[in-house]
């Protein structure tokens, strides 16, 4: 919709040649001019609302006007309107001519409806017979759009992002809103997940030793394994894709034997399994709460998307592995548990 309160355009007056200037001819005075466009102003206003949805109207006043009271050399003259709240005054820089639309038209166009003219175009014909003038204006399209309807202006509002693009080298040239906080603690997060993948991958290498031979919990632990590993990886993905460092870090070795005389081995690591995914769940909370403090709604939507829901859905399925082991107890019952999952291949 354009604001039929802003009116832009031109005034053009062609130069006369000399030859056709009368000396001695009658001048119009300044007010005189100045009223005769005070009234077609009204006349291209009450035009616009009578037929708002014309491509362009051309509106000709058959009226001799005499011009020469207005200095000579005036060729262009650029048209600016005032605020709505007085009179739209279309003045001139090089002249003290104008041209007023009354507040009674001001207000008509407003209560036109978005179909009112987006510019207009008064010029006057040097003729020497007929002194006319004309004006014209062209309506609202799609290529038409007042000043007033710009919410975006992106060469001045990229200025302050230019400012911020890095020239030094080994700066990264798409990080934005992206903390130094946020980095290190994804950097964390990827040490705790190829932490737990260590772990998981001792379990696996234990459980296939010939004299325990326990094929499906030795299955499940290398998937589970390569699932933190991926989790790892995914991590190391986003923090390059936010500008970030990849700094990996030491890791703690971990246990190579898993009996236990009281629980048995199967038992005794799925336990320690459970743990291990639920403060993992908890370090992955805490980075979205991170994610959260800083502001960054994107590192928050990739936690939770990419994480939290196959964490929980983890924690569930060892919680019941824990219980069925536990249930069983030690000798045929655990290996009967570990024959179900290999034949059902669940990771």
């Amino acid at each position: 919709m354009v604001n039929p309160e802003l009116v832009t355009g031109t005034m053009s007056f062609p130069h006369a040649p000399p030859t056709e200037i009368n000396p001695n001819r009658p001048r119009v005075p300044s007010s005189t001019a100045r009223n005769l466009f005070f009234h077609l102003a009204d006349l291209i206003s009450l035009y616009a609302i009578l037929q708002p949805s014309s491509n362009y109207a051309i509106v000709t006043v058959l009226k001799s006007l005499h011009f020469h009271s207005l200095s000579p050399t005036l060729s262009t003259m650029p048209l600016i309107t005032s605020s709505p709240s007085s009179s739209c005054s279309i003045t001139s820089q090089t002249t003290s001519f104008g041209l007023c639309f009354s507040p009674s038209i001001i207000s008509a166009l407003k209560n036109s409806g978005g179909s009112g003219p987006s510019s207009v175009r008064v010029s006057k014909r040097n003729n020497a017979a007929v002194h006319g003038g004309s004006m014209s204006f062209a309506s609202t399209n799609a290529h038409s759009r007042s000043i007033v309807d710009v919410v975006f202006e992106p060469f001045e509002e990229v200025k302050k992002e230019l400012l911020l693009v890095p020239t030094y080298p080994h700066d990264s040239l798409a990080r934005q809103k992206y903390t130094d906080q946020c980095e290190k603690a994804i950097n964390d997060q990827i040490n705790v997940e190829y932490t737990v993948s260590y772990v998981y991958h001792a379990m696996y290498a234990y459980f296939s030793r010939d004299n325990v031979a326990l094929n499906g919990i030795a299955k499940f632990f290398k998937d589970s394994s390569d699932e933190e590993r991926q989790h790892a990886e995914k991590l190391m993905e986003y923090q390059n894709k936010r500008g970030g460092k990849v700094k990996l870090k030491s890791m703690l070795l971990p246990w190579s034997e898993f009996d236990n005389e009281e629980k048995g081995d199967a038992l005794h690591a799925m336990e320690l399994a459970l743990a291990l995914e639920k403060l993992n769940n908890e370090k992955l909370l805490n980075l979205h709460t991170l994610a959260e403090e800083n502001k960054d709604a994107h590192m928050a939507d990739f936690i939770e998307s990419e994480f939290l829901t196959e964490q929980v859905e983890s924690i569930k399925k060892i919680s019941e592995y824990v219980a069925q082991l536990r249930r069983v107890g030690k000798g045929h019952g655990v290996w009967h548990f570990d024959k179900v999952l290999l034949d059902a291949g669940v990771a």
